[in-house]
Order: C-alpha cells, then sequence, then structure tokens
C-alpha cells in the first residue's frame, strides 16, 4: 500500500491531515524528531536533496507548524526532580470559563509538565514533576483548593517503560 493510501487509512483523510507532505517532507520530520540539533548539510544528506531546497523545506515545515519548536530532552532526575505523578483532576464545573480557569492555573505552575483535558470522568490529567514528595504535597493542598476542583487522584510513578515523545512517522512510510 503506498503512503498516501496508508495515510488515508489511518487517519481517515489523507488530505485534511497531510495535504502537503510529501516523502522527503516526511523523511525531514523524522530525521529532526531524532536529532533536532541535526545540522541542514546533515539532514540534506539524509534524505538525499541539496542543502538549499532541504533548509527551505525545513522553513516551510516550521511556518506550517509541523514542527512546532526545538528543545533538548533534559533528564528530571538527573536534575534532582526525583518524582513523578500523574494527577487526575475531576472539576465540579464543565462550564467553558471554568475550565479555562482551571487551565490557566496550571500553566502557571512550574511543577505541571503536561496538562491534558480528557473525556469522560476525569476532566484533566496531569503530569507533574518534583523534587521530593514534601514538594508534590505542597503542590496538592493549592490544587486541591484551586476554584472547581472537585477531587484530584494521583497516582506515583514507579517505572516509566517507554518514553516515545516522537509522532510515529513510520505508520506514514510503512507500506
Amino acid at each position: 500500500m503506498g503512503m498516501r493510501k496508508f495515510s488515508a487509512a489511518v487517519t481517515g483523510d489523507w488530505h485534511r491531515v497531510s495535504k502537503s507532505l510529501d516523502e522527503i517532507d516526511l523523511r525531514i520530520l523524522n530525521e529532526i524528531q531524532a536529532d533536532g540539533r541535526i545540522t541542514n548539510v546533515e539532514l540534506a544528506k539524509r534524505v538525499g536533496i541539496s542543502p538549499p531546497p532541504c533548509l527551505r523545506r525545513v522553513r516551510t515545515l516550521e511556518e506550517e507548524g509541523y514542527i512546532q519548536g526545538y528543545r533538548g530532552l533534559l533528564d528530571p532526575r538527573l536534575l534532582g526532580f526525583d518524582v513523578t505523578v500523574f494527577a487526575s483532576v475531576h472539576l465540579s464545573s464543565q462550564a467553558e470559563a471554568d475550565l479555562r480557569a482551571f487551565e490557566e492555573f496550571v500553566r502557571d505552575e512550574p511543577l505541571v509538565r503536561e496538562c491534558w483535558m480528557l473525556s469522560g470522568e476525569i476532566d484533566f490529567i496531569l503530569k507533574c514533576v518534583a523534587p521530593d514528595m514534601a514538594t508534590f504535597q505542597e503542590f496538592v493542598t493549592q490544587l486541591t483548593a484551586a476554584p472547581h476542583v472537585r477531587n484530584v487522584r494521583t497516582s506515583l510513578v514507579l517505572q516509566n517503560s517507554k518514553y516515545a515523545a516522537a509522532v510515529p512517522l513510520e505508520l506514514k512510510t510503512s507500506p
């Protein structure tokens, strides 16, 4: 199955998701995901084009929002953040203004590294890191006192068995 057919099968609508991406764009994205510090010359070599068009493609991918930014992945434990916790938050109100107010609250909390709004019983799940349990407990106290928070359930991470921060582009290029 070609890329276009496979992608349409996975997404249901190839044109809606990736109308302007070709095989070279996907290879560029894959290489950048694997190594955000790759030079344009090395990137061009790996994807089989010359550096000037490679740079133009990367800039276009950035402008179109496919590449949202570049950052280094740091090891929280080596930096003294030994506690990782997922907090499930149930709000007492799902009114738009209350949801937005909660999102604003968590944006200002440095221990919250990710915040996802969910459907179902839980309104939000938060990924938090802290240097120790006492610091995290202080945060939970603030979190449970935040407006419209009905309850908070926390799960301490014991081990991370998989961390794949990348998008699985291999699904778009597999035969």
